[in-house]
């Protein structure tokens, strides 16, 4: 095409305001639907059992209330309370003990003695290991239902104002690492010349405020979106510690120490390296600054890894680095079409090159997303039927299938690149178009010098030029030089001003006239518009619990509330071994107290209530209505004044007499026994 190609079509400015209030308005439309029907963050953790089961009754009342859960979850002193028909406090209200051994999750409440018969609440909420909030409650009922029973609110953890806040946050966080990670990469391996472009400029510097602010308001929100959901305890500082003290607050915090050294990075990026005009040089700095950005990029995707989905389940330790990388490659993708949208409809500079460079970018983007994808996809659903009966296969379908519509228009960006071609701007043409419109912008009294100097010869036109022919001139002209020079560096400057602009404009003008580059923005603003939708179903797959769990919690439910004979069994036995300090009691818990394997706790109390730790404890399970055992059981010391024990098989159901030995000192023992049905 000819450089000097008439424009066609609608203006070049209009049509960037166009295209950037149509974006605008598609993210606000994604953005505004996705948070109308998603509801409070669904959380990897699930209650999995309890006992008593939830609507059981039974006859005398329980000592202690235990909840399992199928992840690892993070509580606190009220994570568990029970509540008595009129609303009371039926538990000890006591931090909830921790029964977990094995693959098993379980806490549990004690309650007080003597509890009256009726409808009792157990309320529950923690925080799951992947961050997220989880609640709920259940009844039980002593001897029988009582006609009332307690109230309680209906707004789940996570939910409410403050849960559509932080929501909101999450989502912006991830927008901002996109634009911050992905505009840097584009710059130093596609296009160098965009670190000094200013539009260039301040998409990566709005990402990295994005991602900032975000954190922040993360940070503040942690407290009352895992607990109250009341704005005003965003600044409660002993909240706040609290936050600061959980794997969340962890990650939250280094990332905003992380992103003080993307500052960093930008202003060499923007600033040094901008000006530095020796290849070599920049060169050299490119390399510098791939290697710090990209630890920098690393470690920001790694707050993530370390504190969401990936930290949990099977083969966490593949999952986290195999999540860095997927987001990583997300954000090289997804940042350089936004970069290179802004570089087409914004800066006239960008050249085919800089396009083929980000091309081959993104196709290597796109094989690392399928690798680390479809491991994710494998870890996180597991079974076909969790891919198409939970909502995580459902969102992870719609995310595979968006991906194919950006693939297929990015196919159509590929061909539009393969056909572009870059247009230069003659000199010869545009000088007679630019001093006219010089002249035209020019004030009277400036235009009427510029046509007496234009009848000079031409070298007199610059600074420079006028100061060396002024100098060899006679003693008459000499006053008029000086007054020339006085003027002569305002004017140049106004000049060079609008000989800039107007340089740029025709370079514009001619460059939106190419028909090859107007398909590719016109592609690429499609390919940016899916992407937008793509980033939001992301988001929402980290708020949602995988499908896996999902499956798991839902076989666990169901199994906890079948029925099953027998059940748990609690024994509580005084002892007193003669010597100094040799008194205390032993409480044993048997769970789930049925034939097969069972999962047994020791408890050692002293005669002050405290943990007593002791040398010796032994356990011997004897039925003698069968003629069966003793049967030893050797219980590991799990912490101060508790031991436990896995796998103790209980061959048939019976009486079964329960014998414990308890030495306190190196004289000092004692043998107790109480009977037990077992199964």
């Amino acid at each position: 095409m000819s450089a000097t190609a008439p424009y066609a079509g609608p203006s070049p400015i209009r049509r960037p305001v166009a295209a950037a209030a149509l974006l605008a308005a598609l993210v606000s439309l994604v953005f505004g639907l996705l948070l109308a029907g998603a509801g409070p963050a669904s959380a990897h953790a699930a209650l999995t059992g309890s006992d008593p089961q939830d609507g059981a009754v039974v006859d005398t009342a329980p000592k202690e209330v235990t909840l399992s859960f199928s992840e690892a979850i993070a509580v606190g002193d009220d994570s568990i309370r029970v509540l008595d028909p009129s609303g009371k406090r039926a538990d000890t209200e006591a931090e909830p003990r921790d029964l977990s051994e094995g693959g098993t999750v379980r806490y549990g409440v004690a309650l007080h003695s003597g509890l009256p018969d009726g409808t009792y609440t157990v309320a529950w909420q923690a925080i799951s290991a992947d961050s997220h909030p989880i609640s709920g409650a259940f009844t039980f009922s002593i001897g029988a239902p009582s006609e009332t029973t307690v109230a309680l609110s209906s707004q789940e953890a996570g939910g409410g104002p403050v849960g559509v806040v932080y929501d909101i946050a999450r989502y912006a966080a991830y927008g901002g690492f996109v634009l911050l990670v992905g505009g840097s990469a584009f710059v130093l391996v596609c296009w160098r010349g965009g670190a000094s472009a200013l539009p260039m400029q301040r998409l990566v510097v709005r990402g990295w405020l994005t991602l900032t602010a975000a954190t922040l308001i993360m940070l503040l929100l942690r407290n009352p979106y895992t607990g109250s959901g009341k704005f005003a305890d965003a600044f409660d500082l002993v909240g706040l510690q609290s936050v600061l003290d959980t794997k969340p607050g962890a990650a939250l915090v280094s990332r905003l120490l992380l992103l003080g050294a993307a500052a960093l990075f930008l202003a060499v990026l923007f600033g040094t390296y901008a000006r530095r005009e020796d290849e070599q040089e920049k060169k050299d700095l490119t390399f510098g600054l791939a290697v710090g950005g990209g630890v920098v990029a690393a470690g920001i995707a790694a707050t993530w890894a370390m504190s969401e989905h990936a930290s949990t389940g099977i083969q966490a330790s593949i999952a986290m680095p195999v999540d860095v990388a997927h987001l990583l490659a997300v954000a090289a993708w997804l940042g350089g079409l936004a970069s290179l949208l802004v570089a087409l409809y914004r800066t006239p500079d960008i050249g085919s090159a800089a396009v083929r460079r980000f091309s081959a970018v993104a196709f290597g983007s796109v094989v690392v997303l399928a690798a680390t994808g479809i491991y994710q996809s494998w870890r996180q659903v597991g079974s076909w039927s969790a891919l198409t009966g939970t909502r995580y296969g459902q969102l992870l379908i719609l995310k595979v299938a968006l991906i194919a519509v950006l693939l297929a228009v990015a196919w159509f960006s590929r061909r539009w690149t393969g056909r572009l071609t870059d247009t230069a701007v003659a000199p010869s043409a545009t000088e007679p178009e630019d001093t006219a419109v010089e002249d035209a912008a020019a004030s009277p009294a400036e235009a009427s010098d510029t046509s007496k100097t234009s009848k000079k010869p031409k070298t007199s036109k610059t600074p420079n030029a006028s100061r060396t022919s002024t100098a060899s001139e006679n003693s008459e002209t000499s006053e008029t030089s000086e007054t020339s020079d006085d003027v002569a560096p305002e004017r140049a400057a106004q000049l060079a001003r609008q000989r800039a602009v107007l340089t740029a404009t025709k370079k514009k003008r001619i460059r939106d006239a190419d028909p090859e580059r107007s398909g590719l923005r016109r592609s690429v603003l499609a390919e940016a518009a899916v992407a937008v939708v793509l980033l939001a179903v992301t988001t929402m797959l980290t708020a949602t619990e995988p499908g896996r769990t999902e499956e798991e919690a839902a076989s666990g439910a169901t199994a906890a509330t079948a029925p099953a004979a027998g059940g748990p069994v609690n024994l509580s036995m005084p002892f007193d071994t003669g010597g100094e300090n040799g008194k205390g009691t032993v409480r044993i818990d048997m769970d789930p107290g049925r034939t097969g394997s069972n999962d047994l706790h020791v408890w050692i109390d002293g005669s002050d209530g405290e943990p007593m730790d002791v040398p010796e404890l032994k356990l011997a399970l004897t039925l003698e209505s069968k003629d069966i055992g003793p049967l030893p059981v050797v219980p590991d010391r799990l912490a101060e004044g508790h031991w436990t024990a896995s796998g103790v098989q209980i061959p048939m159901a019976g009486d079964w007499k329960v014998d414990v030995t308890v030495r306190t000192s190196d004289i000092d023992q004692v043998t107790i026994d109480k009977n037990a049905k077992i199964g």
